[in-house]
């Protein structure tokens, strides 16, 4: 029983029907409460579908519960945590299981520990966590994270160039602009809200240069603002060309008679 509740709970395994009906059910459930909580933020739906959103959540809750509680169970059958205590143990830890037990935390800890109703409140939007649920049984998620951990080395460069650049901009900024500005650009912390919107080309306009060596400093911290910004959506492009060409690779038909691609 433990092995066939295990296949139809494995994600991976695309042939089993049953399997797929799972995981299919409870991608449209996760939609369903990320919706539900969203609307829950509508006072005038809140009030008046309160009993609906209620029993919703219950439901919900019972079956993410239920699910989890069958995951350490049937866990032991995949090999990697194939001991009884420890396998487990190291389960439970995983991110994809600490997912699931932020998704039905919420609705447990007010029935252990008295909590205002500010906390309630966090409590209730942290529910929106189970969307990252999802990343179990989408296929798009599983390719993201690959391709992060592929480029995870040119990714934490380019971003320490980033923030180095933020820096030395802010550092700059204010002691160009702190005389004309003293309000405004007051410390250089204060400063690193203009780098930010500065560097990725948002441009608020709460806070701008007036002297012309700030006019100056601005437009070219701007302009490799542009490029710095830009270098990780090109690390991440060049890791989605290289997933979807081994996936094409992995693919690709072979001759049975010659074992050679067609």
């Amino acid at each position: 029983m433990k092995h066939e509740v295990y296949a139809i709970l494995d994600e991976s395994d695309k042939h089993n029907k049953l399997s797929k009906g799972f995981n299919i059910f409870l991608i449209l459930l996760i939609c369903l409460n990320v919706i539900a909580v969203c609307l829950e933020t509508v006072e005038s739906l809140a009030s008046q579908y309160h009993l609906i959103f209620y029993y919703f959540e219950v439901f919900s809750v019972a079956v993410f519960s239920i699910e989890y509680i069958l995951r350490v169970w049937t866990i032991t059958e995949n090999e990697k945590y194939k001991h009884p205590v420890s396998g487990r143990i190291k389960f439970i830890f995983t991110f994809s299981s600490l997912i699931d037990i932020l998704a039905i935390l919420p609705f447990y800890l007010p029935m252990f520990i008295p909590i205002d109703l500010r906390i309630l409140r966090i409590l209730r939007l942290i529910r929106l966590i189970r969307i990252f649920k999802m990343s179990r049984y989408l296929h798009a998620t599983q390719l993201i994270a690959r391709v992060i951990k592929a480029k995870k080395e040119e990714l934490s460069i380019s971003f320490f160039l980033v923030i180095f650049l933020m820096i030395v901009a802010s550092a700059i900024m204010f002691y160009v602009e702190h005389e004309a500005q003293p309000d405004k650009f007051s410390s250089i912390p204060a400063t690193m809200w203009w780098s930010v919107s500065a560097l990725t080309s948002v441009g608020y306009g709460d806070m701008l240069p007036i002297t012309v060596l700030g006019k100056t400093l601005a437009s070219v911290i701007s302009i490799l603002g542009i490029g710095l910004v830009a270098l990780p959506a090109g690390i991440l492009a060049s890791g989605f060309s290289d997933e979807m060409r081994k996936i094409h690779e992995q693919h690709k038909p072979v001759c049975p008679h010659c074992s050679k691609e067609i």
